[in-house]
Parts: C-alpha cells; sequence; structure tokens
C-alpha cells in the first residue's frame, strides 16, 4: 500500500439496489486503486436483473489480498446506498469498521403492496452499532441541483466515502476526484458539484 494506507489491505462492500450507480462506485474505486499501483480485485454480485433489485459490490485493496471475497464480518468500510439494503451489510462489518449509510429510501414492491415492513431509520442505526461499527449518516437531503441538473447520488456518496472515512487513507480523493472528471467530462462541473457536497456533508460529523 502507500503511505496514505491504514495496513496492508483496505476491505470495501457496497449494497444498494440496481439503478443507484452501486457498481459504478465500485469500479471507481478499484480504479483509483489501479491509478495508485495498489493492488485490487473487484467483484459484483446482483440479484433481481431489473431496476430496483439488490447490488453488492466487494473491492478488495491491497497486494496481500487471498480470494475476491471479504470474509463475513471483516470489511473495513460497508457503504450502504439504501436503508432497507443497509440491513445486509450489517453483518459484512468488522468491529471497529466503518459504516457509511446515505439514507435514500426505495421501498420494495413487497412494501408498498402492504406484505412486509420497511425498516425505520431508528432500527437500522441500531444494529450497525451493535455490530460495533462507527456509523456515518449521510443525508439525502443534502444532494442538490447544480445549473438545473440533479447531482448524481453515487458521486455525492463516493465524495462522502473518500472525505469522510478511513478509504480516504487508502485512496487520495483529490486522485479519485481526477477521475471522475476524465471519465464523464461533458458532466464534469456537475460530477465535482456532487462530489464536493459528498465531502462537505462528512465535514460536519456523523
Amino acid at each position: 500500500m502507500t503511505e496514505r494506507s491504514t495496513g496492508s489491505t483496505y476491505d470495501v462492500v457496497l449494497v444498494g439496489v440496481g439503478g443507484q450507480g452501486v457498481l459504478t462506485i465500485g469500479r471507481l474505486m478499484a480504479e483509483a486503486a489501479l491509478d495508485a499501483d495498489l493492488g485490487v480485485n473487484f467483484y459484483p454480485t446482483k440479484g433481481m436483473a431489473q431496476r430496483g433489485g439488490g447490488v453488492k459490490v466487494q473491492v478488495r485493496i491491497g497486494r496481500g489480498i487471498v480470494g475476491p471475497q471479504i470474509p463475513e464480518g471483516r470489511a473495513d468500510l460497508v457503504v450502504a446506498m439504501e436503508r432497507s439494503e443497509a440491513l445486509k451489510g450489517v453483518t459484512c462489518v468488522r468491529p471497529g469498521g466503518e459504516f457509511l449509510l446515505y439514507g435514500h429510501v426505495w421501498e420494495p414492491t413487497q412494501v408498498m403492496l402492504g406484505k412486509a415492513d420497511y425498516p425505520a431509520e431508528e432500527q437500522v442505526r441500531e444494529l450497525i452499532l451493535a455490530a460495533g461499527a462507527r456509523l456515518r449518516y449521510l443525508d439525502p437531503d443534502g444532494l442538490h441541483s447544480c445549473d438545473g441538473a440533479r447531482m448524481p447520488a453515487n458521486i455525492y456518496v463516493l465524495g462522502a466515502a473518500v472525505g469522510g472515512t478511513d478509504l480516504g487513507r487508502v485512496l487520495d480523493p483529490e486522485a479519485v476526484l481526477d477521475l471522475v472528471r476524465r471519465r464523464w467530462e461533458r458532466h464534469a462541473a456537475l460530477n465535482e458539484a456532487a462530489f464536493g457536497a459528498g465531502l462537505e456533508a462528512m465535514s460536519h460529523g456523523p
């Protein structure tokens, strides 16, 4: 790893639903690690194929990696982009690890039909803390418009992850932002605004 690292490996689990750009966040993390000449393993899995189905991505950064899958309860960071999907990430985080919860609500069909309950925010928070994780909460209301266009939520969350968790000691936030700029040159201003909003949101604490 580099001098920014906290150890020989750093494991990240991302969970959310289809259509949120979870896979894109994972790919950007993996590409940033490659650009920094770090070892990396990118392992995406998807549930239902259609928009709204569960998505899970595992990103392992470092040269001491054995296998693509992160052992249960060993992730250094879990990023949840949807409140109910966050429950799937609780068993992934290690005690003392970090859990970034983006409080977006996307009710599954069963919930909309009244056949299932949707977890309350306080319930999710309690389970995360009970797992021994350090909780960082990212408010969806911090996502605004820029020049009349809605900021992309995934870039907002990515900015929060590298700016407000130990991931920023592994991946240089400026290098990650530069990668985002180069990837979507036509939307550079919009993505930069979203990334910056995520950084700013984390500067105010949990």
